[in-house]
C-alpha cells in the first residue's frame, strides 16, 4: 500500500516512485521534491528543497509535522519505514547515495553508495530493496547485509517496482521487460523467482501489492486496464476498465487495507476506486446465484468471441470517483482508515493533501472531508495564521522503536538477540557491495535498547567512516 508521487526524472513510477528526480523539483517556484505514504498509511513523508517532512495521518481535520529536516537539500527520495524512527533519504546532490537516518535522534544510522542513479528504494520489516535503472540490491534490513545483486534487469528508468509489507510473504515486483508489461514477481525472504506474469502488451507503470501480499494490481504505459493477479500463482483474478478515450499516465495504484478496493490516480483530474467483488458461494441468496450464473454464461461465451470482445465483457468499470479539485498535476494516492472510516489520501505535486470519505457500500463521487496543505498557508486558514501541516507539533503519539517495527511479531517480551548481532549490540560485519567498508566499531546509540545496531559504514569513496550527523 505504500505509494509515491511519479520517478526520477519526473515519470509515472507508480507505487513508492517520487516525483521530480536528480534533476530537481519542476515548475517554477516548487518546495515541492518527493512524497510517500509508508506502509500502512499511517504517515506520510514529503521531500523538498531544502530536505524532507514527516507527517501524521491519525486524523482528518488536523495534519501534524512530527519531524523537519533541513540538513539534506533536494531530497527526491524519503521512505519511513512503518510508524518507526527510521528514514531513508537520498538527495539529487548525490544521487547514488542512500543515507539511513534515526530522525528522532537526529543521527545517520549509515549510508550505501551504489554504481549509478537510485531511481527507488521500498522497505518492510525484512528487507531493504534499492532499484537503480538495471539492476536491484536486497539487503537485510536488521543489520544492512546485501543478500542479493538483481544485475542486467530490464532497462527501468522510473525505478518502478513494489515490495510486499506482509514480513512473511516479502515479495517484491519488477518489469520483467522494457517493450511489454511482463512482471517478475521475486522472493526476497528465499530468494528465488516465483513467477513471471505477462500482463499487459505495453510497458508497465505502476504496481502495488495488497496488504497480505496476495494479489498484485498492475497497470500498464496506456493507462485504460488495471488488472489484478493473485501471489504467487500469477494468475488473472480481475480487470478493471479506467477508460477507453484517451491515455493516461497511471501514476499510482493503492490497495484498501481490507484488500477489498483498489485505487488508481493518473495525470487527470479523477482517481477511480475498484472494488474487488467476489462471487457468492454455490447455495447462496438469489442475487449471488444469479450474478455468478450471469458471470458463468459471459465467461463460457467470451471464449468463443475474439479476444478484442472478450476483454472488453470481462471489465468492470469503477466503483467510485474522486474529482480532484486543483488542477491536473502529478500525484499518489492511498486507502486508509482514518478515525474508523475508509477514506481516500491524495498528495499533489504542488503540495496539497486531500482527504475523502469513501463510501463502502453504495460507492459513487467521493466527497472531500478536508484539504491540507504542506507547505505555506492552508486555504482556509486565515491570513497570517499558521497552517497546521507546517507547524511541527511534536508527535501526537508515541513512536514505537525501530526495533519494535524491524522485530517480528512475538507472543510477549523477549531479550533474545536477534539474528546477525553480536553480543555486544553491534551488527556483525556481513557481505556486502565490494566497494564499501564497513568502521571499526559497533553503533553506539544514546540508548542500546534502541535499534538498529547497524554498523557506520563507509560513503564508497574509500575516504574514512561515515559522517554521523
Amino acid at each position: 500500500m505504500e505509494s509515491g508521487v511519479a520517478g526520477p526524472g519526473g515519470e509515472a513510477a507508480g507505487p513508492g516512485g517520487e516525483a521530480a528526480g536528480p534533476g530537481g523539483a519542476d515548475g517554477p517556484g516548487l518546495q515541492f521534491g518527493c512524497a510517500s505514504f509508508n506502509q500502512d498509511s499511517t504517515s506520510l513523508a514529503v521531500g523538498t528543497k531544502t530536505g524532507y517532512k514527516l507527517f501524521s495521518l491519525t486524523m482528518v481535520d488536523k495534519l501534524d509535522c512530527i519531524h523537519e529536516s533541513a540538513e539534506t537539500p533536494d531530497v527526491y527520495i524519503v521512505e519511513r519505514l512503518f510508524s518507526s524512527s527510521l528514514v531513508v533519504v537520498v538527495s539529487t546532490a548525490m544521487p547514488q547515495r542512500m543515507n539511513i537516518y534515526h530522525f528522532k535522534k537526529e543521527t545517520e544510522i549509515c549510508n550505501y553508495s551504489y554504481p549509478n542513479t537510485i531511481r527507488a528504494v521500498k522497505l518492510n520489516r525484512q528487507r531493504l530493496a534499492v532499484c537503480l535503472e538495471e539492476s536491484i540490491y536486497i539487503h537485510n534490513i536488521k543489520d544492512m547485509k546485501l543478500l542479493k545483486t538483481l544485475l542486467n534487469t530490464p532497462s527501468n528508468p522510473s525505478g518502478l517496482c513494489a515490495l510486499s509489507i506482509n514480513h512473511s510473504n516479502s515479495y517484491l515486483a519488477y518489469p520483467g521487460s522494457a517493450t511489454t508489461g511482463e512482471i517478475i514477481v521475486y522472493d526476497s525472504n528465499n530468494l528465488n523467482t516465483v513467477a513471471m506474469i505477462p500482463a499487459h502488451d505495453s510497458p508497465l507503470a505502476a504496481l502495488s501489492f495488497n496488504a497480505s501480499a496476495t494479489k498484485l494490481a498492475s497497470a500498464s504505459e496506456k493507462g485504460t486496464v488495471i488488472r489484478v493477479f493473485s501471489i504467487p500463482e500469477g494468475l488473472r483474478l480481475f480487470e478493471f476498465r479506467r477508460g477507453m478515450k484517451r491515455y493516461v499516465n497511471i501514476s499510482s495504484l493503492s490497495f484498501s487495507p481490507d484488500g477489498q478496493f483498489l485505487s488508481a490516480s493518473s495525470n487527470t483530474e479523477t482517481v477511480h476506486i475498484f472494488k474487488m467483488d467476489q462471487l457468492g458461494p454455490s447455495g447462496g441468496d438469489e442475487a449471488a446465484t444469479w450474478t455468478a450464473y450471469v458471470g458463468k454464461m459471459f465467461s463460457a461465451a467470451s471464449s468463443y468471441l475474439p479476444a478484442q470482445v472478450s476483454g472488453i465483457m470481462s471489465q468492470d468499470r469503477a466503483f467510485a470517483i474522486v474529482h480532484l479539485l486543483t488542477s491536473v498535476q502529478r500525484n499518489v494516492c492511498t486507502m486508509a482508515m482514518i478515525q474508523k472510516l475508509p477514506r481516500l489520501l491524495v498528495s499533489t505535486a504542488d503540495g496539497q493533501l486531500f482527504i475523502y470519505n469513501v463510501d463502502p457500500l453504495d460507492g459513487g463521487e467521493c466527497m472531500l472531508a478536508h484539504k491540507h496543505r504542506l507547505f505555506g498557508i492552508d486555504d482556509n486558514v486565515d491570513e497570517g495564521e499558521e497552517s497546521e501541516g507546517s507547524e511541527v507539533t511534536g508527535p501526537a503519539q508515541v513512536c514505537p522503536s525501530y526495533a519494535a517495527t524491524a522485530a517480528l511479531p512475538v507472543s510477549g517480551p523477549t531479550t533474545a538477540t536477534l539474528t546477525g548481532y553480536s553480543e555486544d549490540g553491534g551488527a556483525k560485519k556481513g557481505e556486502v557491495i565490494p566497494e564499501h567498508e564497513f568502521a571499526a566499531g559497533p553503533v553506539c546509540l544514546d540508548d542500546e535498547n534502541e535499534f538498529p545496531p547497524i554498523n557506520w559504514c563507509r560513503d564508497g569513496t574509500g575516504g574514512g567512516p561515515a559522517r554521523r550527523s
